[in-house]
């Protein structure tokens, strides 16, 4: 429905209702500025409630109280650490996933973020980087928890949305006042909140002849320049809205080293760094040797999805390389050995008692 036709059935369902002109007129003006941007017309909570499905205390509980609202647990980090995750439960999680196809998908992020857009693959970020001179990475510290409420809330003003319905969605996009990692509207706030950072920074790589992505927290420079320099603007850019970067992370790669970005080098063409690829192949050779089982007992590999998580490994090198004839092998064998499990499970359920 366009704005013509909305106002047309606005006007009617108003006039049953006897609203003033006044109000009518005000409603209207509200609603114009909301379809300027493509997003749902949301006129307060109740309204809201109306188009998520849920009663209005129902949102104002989770908004107020969000810590009954998600479930915590730790996930291993590369350097050794654990990660805290905080999921939503299921009904928090259906309301995020309205907000962020109906509204937030709306907004379009930087072209420079290559991370938590539909349409974007990895290689997206990888591609402007390879065989440079220079290769620049920076690490953004506490990427997710370095965004406040209050910049989420300020998305949804921006959007012509109402102080108290920007309020209520920020809340239920946050978790005690920040962006939780978990929550399926987080990955494309962090890139909206991001945006002027990104341009600010664009800017400068275009002045330049830098080359510029970034991958979530992982910014990625590339060309010939004074890397010292292009560091002092990065991090005055992204302190001015509340980041930092992780001094530890700071990484110079030049010519006749290994460049990696997000972990892949782009030196010559995108690869998954040889190490990984020689862990997935020395995986394989036992499984095909002795037995997939066999090979969990010998090396003690308890993990229950093992299986599952091989074949994300391999699906990522092939997502970097798709014509890599090892990996495609190697990730037919392990189909075969998962639909052969899941046959085999199959059968154990069918057996009787």
């Amino acid at each position: 429905m366009d704005f013509a036709h909305y106002k047309d059935a606005f006007i009617k369902e108003a006039h049953k209702t006897e609203y003033s002109l006044t109000d009518i007129q005000r409603c209207l003006d509200y609603a114009e500025a909301l379809y300027l941007h493509q997003v749902p017309v949301i006129y307060n909570p109740t309204h809201l409630s109306g188009l998520v499905g849920y009663k209005k205390e129902y949102l104002k509980k989770a908004s107020l109280f969000p810590n009954y609202f998600y479930r915590d647990f730790e996930v291993a980090k590369k350097n050794g650490g654990k990660r805290l995750i905080s999921e939503p439960l299921p009904s928090l999680k259906e309301i995020q996933i309205w907000i962020l196809r109906n509204i937030l998908y709306k907004v379009p992020s930087s072209a420079f973020a290559k991370a938590y857009r539909p349409t974007v693959t990895l290689l997206e970020n990888l591609r402007f980087h390879k065989n440079q001179p220079k290769v620049f990475t920076l690490d953004l510290e506490n990427f997710f928890p370095s965004i406040r409420v209050e910049a989420v809330e300020n998305e949804f003003l921006k959007l012509g949305y109402s102080k108290i319905v920007s309020k209520l969605l920020s809340k239920l996009c946050t978790r005690n006042g920040t962006l939780p990692q978990g929550a399926p509207t987080s990955p494309y706030l962090s890139n909206l909140v991001f945006k002027e950072a990104d341009a600010a920074i664009a800017t400068y790589c275009k002045e330049h002849k830098i080359r510029y992505t970034r991958y979530a927290d992982d910014m990625s420079f590339s060309g010939d320049f004074d890397e010292n320099e292009l560091l002092q603007k990065v991090t005055e850019t992204v302190e001015k809205i509340g980041f930092r970067i992780n001094a530890k992370k700071t990484k110079l790669m030049t010519t006749g080293m290994r460049q990696t970005v997000t972990g892949v080098v782009v030196n010559e063409k995108p690869q998954v760094v040889f190490y990984k690829r020689n862990e997935l192949r020395q995986a394989l050779y036992y499984i095909q040797k002795f037995g997939f089982e066999e090979h969990r007992e010998y090396k003690e590999i308890d993990q229950k999805n093992y299986l599952e998580h091989l074949l994300g490994k391999i699906n990522f090198v092939l997502q970097i390389n798709p014509k890599d004839a090892e990996f495609i092998k190697y990730k037919s064998l392990l189909i075969d050995l998962k639909n052969k499990q899941d046959l085999k499970a199959l059968e154990d359920e069918l057996l009787p008692i």
